[in-house]
């Protein structure tokens, strides 16, 4: 049994619960979505969440791809990034930030509306697909305290 201030390990625990995350995860990688604008999402969402364990790991994925460092240092106040985000971006920065905090905003029909302005439907449903999956990720992270990168021991 794990002391009380250790956390679980839910890879090791429950294997087939994460393989399904990581076939959910496979879907959005080959669903046509751009893969930067997933990115991103996922990253703002890591943000919302406070998932230092994920917010690290997309943080040092997107510059692992080239994303240009003025970009992700604006990724919180994407609002306030001018052409650092393109209209794309935008649209699915501020679905995901609704979608995230469904609690709190129970996703207005406005912001459905500008959403679906933006998105074909099956873009839309993916887009969703992967705000929905990041979320589960986070809380998965948060839980067990995943250790991010940034702060474990070299």
């Amino acid at each position: 049994m794990a002391k009380l201030d250790q956390r679980l390990d839910y890879n090791r625990i429950a294997p087939s619960g994460i393989k399904a995350f990581g076939s959910v995860y496979g879907y959005v990688l080959q669903c046509g979505l751009p893969e930067e604008l997933v990115a991103v999402v996922y990253l703002r969402v890591s943000q919302i969440n406070n998932s230092a364990y994920w917010v690290d790991m997309h943080t040092r994925d997107l510059i692992r791809t080239g994303v240009p460092i003025d970009k992700l240092a604006l990724v919180q106040a994407w609002r306030e990034g001018g052409d650092l985000f393109n209209a794309a971006e935008r649209a699915a920065l501020a679905w995901a930030e609704t979608v995230t905090r469904a609690a709190d905003t129970g996703v207005p029909d406005e912001e459905y509306r500008a959403a679906r302005a933006a998105f074909g439907e099956k873009e839309l449903v993916d887009l969703t697909i992967a705000i929905s999956l990041m979320n589960a990720y986070d809380r998965m992270a948060i839980s067990f305290r995943n250790t991010p990168q940034a702060t474990s021991k070299k």
